[in-house]
């Protein structure tokens, strides 16, 4: 995992089990500024606040939460990182992704940059992983 975060030079990273490799950088020209994801040929993006929000709500948590990383379409299991990156009580009032269809995975790629941003930490189990506020 390295970069720094702009479009120039994005943040690598992986996936919690470690099975696939994206890019983010910050887009703060964007309305709203966002976090631009691109996993393979797939762009998502997630409002750039999001970073200081999860980490806050994680740090309130103060135990380990699971990720439940689900596409939009699908359900996402209740108390995890991916539930409150879609509950209307979050900061932003509802979903942090920004690309209608695509605003699911939150839970997918948002944790392992706060552990890379050294905000939290991360299990890299195959399935099922967990992140908490450091």
């Amino acid at each position: 995992m390295s970069g720094s975060g702009t479009s120039d030079d994005p943040w690598r990273l992986t996936t919690a089990p470690g099975t696939s490799t994206y890019t983010m950088y910050r887009d703060e020209t964007a309305d709203p500024p966002a976090l631009v994801c691109q996993v393979g040929s797939t762009t998502l993006k997630y409002h750039l606040r999001a970073i200081d929000d999860l980490d806050t709500w994680l740090r309130e948590q103060a135990d380990w939460v699971p990720l439940g990383a689900a596409d939009e379409q699908k359900p996402a299991a209740p108390g995890s990182v991916e539930a409150w990156g879609r509950d209307p009580g979050n900061p932003v009032g509802g979903w942090y992704g920004l690309r209608k269809g695509y605003r699911g995975r939150f839970g997918m790629y948002l944790p392992p940059l706060l552990e890379l941003l050294g905000r939290a930490e991360l299990t890299h189990d195959k399935r099922n992983n967990a992140v908490r506020a450091i």
